[in-house]
Formats: structure tokens, sequence, C-alpha cells
């Protein structure tokens, strides 16, 4: 569940990282987001996203919270990219949302082992 000011947060963000791609974590407890952390896209691309944010933000898990990936798409769906799939890196298995700038739709994955599974958001 992505609360009404947590999905503002994101469409902010990602409005004003045009023409790049955003991103950032949604800090989650029990299925909801509670809060989004913006990070930072140093690829600096429309294309592709390298997560930067505060080191101090992954000490949450710690604390009980689960962490997922954000980023967006400014022109195409919200629909995990090739890209998006090679390079889950660390962030295999996790939730992971997309949000088209275009559009405005959400859309929340899971990529593991190559696979892409959608998850319902709302």
């Amino acid at each position: 569940m992505i609360p009404a000011e947590v999905r503002s947060a994101l469409v902010e963000h990602a409005e004003a990282e045009l023409p790049n791609e955003a991103c950032g974590l949604l800090v989650l407890r029990d299925g909801r987001a509670e809060r989004f952390v913006p990070g930072r896209n140093t690829a600096a691309s429309p294309y592709r996203f390298e997560l930067e944010v505060d080191p101090e933000v992954w000490f949450l898990e710690d604390e009980g919270y689960e962490l997922a990936v954000f980023h967006s798409h400014p022109a195409s769906p919200p629909r995990p990219s090739r890209t998006d799939v090679e390079a889950i890196g660390l962030w295999e298995g996790r939730p992971y949302v997309i949000l088209s700038v275009r559009t405005g739709e959400l859309a929340g994955w899971r990529i593991a082992d190559g696979g892409v599974e959608s998850l319902p958001l709302s």
C-alpha cells in the first residue's frame, strides 16, 4: 500500500529529476509505505539509474522496516526494462516500484532469477 502523500512525494521527485530517471527508497512496515527517501541517480541518465542514498537508511532494516527500491521511467510504461532486470543486483527479490512520469501510472514488481513478478499496489 502506498498512501497518497507518499505517492505525491514519488511524483514530485520524478518530475524534478526530468529528463533523467529519479530513484530512491520506500520505507515499508507490514506492506505499507510509511515514507519515501529520495536518492540521487549518479548515472544521470533517462535510461537507467544508479541509486545513491544516505547510508544510514540501510539501518532501518535492523529496526524491522523493509526497503523497496523506487525509480521512474520518464517516457516509458512502469514495467521493468531489460536493463532493470539485468542490473537488479542487491535489489533482487525485493519490492521494486516504477512510476511512468508520462502517464502517472505506478506499478510494483519483484525481480528474481531473471524473472519478473507483478506485485499489487493499492
